[in-house]
Formats: structure tokens, sequence, C-alpha cells
């Protein structure tokens, strides 16, 4: 029997890869695919104390399978979005920051696909 979550647009959830955490925002769940439309928030590396953390919130949307998310939970979110700076408009991207996120995305889905050839 497989449940999926029941993720609501503005619910914070993560996507979690070893030392690092994606924490995004849901947009949408869109159900007849079996994915989740979010907007990334940051990506937290536990490697280091405190948590290094990268801001994503000028970072493209992402479309994942809703099952390798997990809700996250308020007390490990508010101390790491508590350390966001106050967002200002910027004329460009922030490479380094898309990267982290792209290297991040890309380990994952490596592991992912991985684990289903075994």
């Amino acid at each position: 029997m497989d449940i999926s979550p029941n993720f609501q647009p503005g619910q914070i959830v993560s996507l979690d890869y070893g030392n690092r955490n994606l924490y995004a925002e849901v947009i949408q769940v869109v159900t007849d695919r079996d994915v989740c439309w979010v907007r990334p928030l940051l990506l937290a590396n536990f490697t280091h104390e405190p948590p290094l953390i990268t801001d994503l919130r000028d970072a493209s949307d992402l479309l994942w399978p809703v099952k390798l998310f997990r809700t996250a939970l308020d007390t490990e979110v508010i101390s790491l979005l508590s350390q966001l700076l106050p967002k200002e408009p910027k004329a460009d991207t922030d490479t380094v920051a898309q990267q982290q996120l792209n290297q991040f995305i890309h380990q994952l889905w490596q592991a992912c696909q991985d684990a289903q050839e075994l």
C-alpha cells in the first residue's frame, strides 16, 4: 500500500540527501504525475556546526517526485530561515547558489536512479 503525503500549498518540505537538506515551499502537488512543484528556500549543509546555509530564494522552481519529500518540522526550519538575510532585489542571479542547488539535485537524482537498479 503506497501512501503519498498530503502536502498543501505554502507548506515547507524537505529533500534530504547525505548531510544536506533542501527546504522548499510547496506551490502545487500534481497528483496525476505524482510530482510536487516547489520553490527552493535554502540548502542546509549539516557537516558544519552551525549548519552552512545557502539562500536559494532566487533559484529555479523544481518539479520532483512527491514521495521523496518529507514534511519539514517547524522546529527545524525556523532557526534556519532566521539565518537568511532580508531579500533584496538582485540584478543577476547568484550563480554559486544555483550551482550548489544543481549539484545537490544531480547527486540526489543519481542516488535515486542507482537505488532503482538494485
